[in-house]
């Protein structure tokens, strides 16, 4: 198939995701175009069928903003034809799916199937702002397939959009075989030194993920045992975190990095991931960590649960609970053997449900029934 993918480039969930689809899709010999402003995070590997084309928004004293969907539309439209691309398929439903209407009208009567996959913040945006919700459910209702990443947030879908369009739920992935257990003893002795227990936390620092709950988990850690924690990723919140490890004396144990490309070195070295957020529609870094074999503390929401088994792989804990956080970690750290034993389970349980394995056929198979219907 020749498949053509809108995603949002930037470090985060949604655009990990399309990427890493993109690239398992390129692997099994589908030619796939990405169509977006920049080029998506992950996609530094060259590929024979793989190909990157760059939406370019023209700047007009007339825009206040420059029109991003208009343009998308158009190198939408100009790909396809020109290509001859099969399906688009768009992550995150504004403006992608929007834009990938537009776009097929223009190839009236051509053919141009559109899947909308939602992940999550595309849908709690409009639970905070109606405003989005008429051209939401409308872009979600003219999409010919609609997959979300949990059965949560199909639920959530139905609950704040009324989307008449029927739903498949095709769980986010891992790559089993680059997401695994780390022998690297010379990267993790350059964090722990001292063979101190290394906690991690991946987000994009927004405020939902909560990153100076983390700080607050780790300080507390640190009064019992030897610790160092790494802080991956960049936002909004990352000047709030570095404050509160300032504030607490503990910046020296903490290992403040930035974005990063391999995190899946990072996370393998690990003893313990922390996920205190808000809300999370699935929890992609969750699974991450678990086919590392390494052990998660996260917050009881969303689409967590359809992730980690609590008291097996990992523990779910009220967001706000911070003391039930910190023992929850504490009795994972302290336990060497216990660690161990959910350390194992949870990689078997990502390679049973999540391995991108089982969930690229899912899409191709989603694929295959889109385009005939249509």
């Amino acid at each position: 198939m020749k498949i053509g993918i809108t995603c949002y480039p930037t470090y985060g969930g949604s655009g990990i995701v399309a990427t890493e689809l993109g690239k398992e899709l390129a692997d099994r010999g589908h030619e796939i175009h990405f169509i977006s402003y920049s080029l998506p995070m992950r996609l530094n590997t060259p590929s024979v069928n793989i190909q990157f084309h760059e939406v370019e928004v023209t700047n007009y004293p007339l825009f206040d903003h420059p029109p991003y969907a208009l343009a998308l539309a158009t190198k939408m439209a100009e790909i396809a034809e020109l290509h001859g691309l099969d399906l688009l398929h768009c992550h995150y439903a504004i403006p992608h799916s929007v834009s990938a209407f537009l776009a097929k009208s223009m190839l009236h009567p051509r053919k141009l199937p559109v899947v909308t996959t939602l992940h999550g913040t595309d849908i709690t945006l409009v639970g905070s702002d109606r405003s989005y919700l008429p051209i939401t459910r409308f872009s979600i209702d003219r999409s010919d397939g609609v997959t979300a990443v949990s059965h949560f947030l199909k639920q959530a879908t139905i609950n704040v959009i009324g989307a008449k369009a029927g739903i498949e739920v095709i769980y986010n992935f891992v790559n089993c075989d680059i997401y695994k257990p780390s022998d690297n003893r010379a990267l993790r002795e350059r964090f722990a030194p001292a063979n101190e227990m290394i906690l991690i936390h991946v987000s994009n620092f927004r405020p939902v993920k909560r990153p100076t709950t983390v700080i607050d988990i780790f300080s507390r850690v640190r009064q019992e045992i030897p610790a160092v924690l790494l802080m991956v990723g960049d936002g909004p919140e990352r000047n709030n975190a570095e404050w509160t490890a300032r504030e607490r004396g503990i910046e020296r144990s903490i290992h403040f990095m930035g974005k990063q490309d391999n995190i899946q070195e990072l996370i393998g070295i690990s003893d313990l991931l922390l996920l205190p957020s808000e809300n999370e529609s699935f929890g992609l870094v969750a699974l991450e960590a678990m086919a590392c074999e390494v052990p998660v503390v996260a917050s009881r929401v969303g689409g967590l649960p359809e992730v980690i088994t609590d008291g097996e792989d990992g523990f779910l804990i009220d967001p706000h609970d911070v003391t039930g956080m910190t023992g929850a970690a504490l009795s994972i750290l302290h336990d060497r053997d216990r660690r161990r034993q959910m350390g194992i389970r949870a990689r078997e349980k990502a390679g049973r449900h999540f391995c991108s394995t089982k969930i690229i056929g899912a899409y191709e198979d989603y694929y295959r029934r889109v385009i005939e219907r249509c």
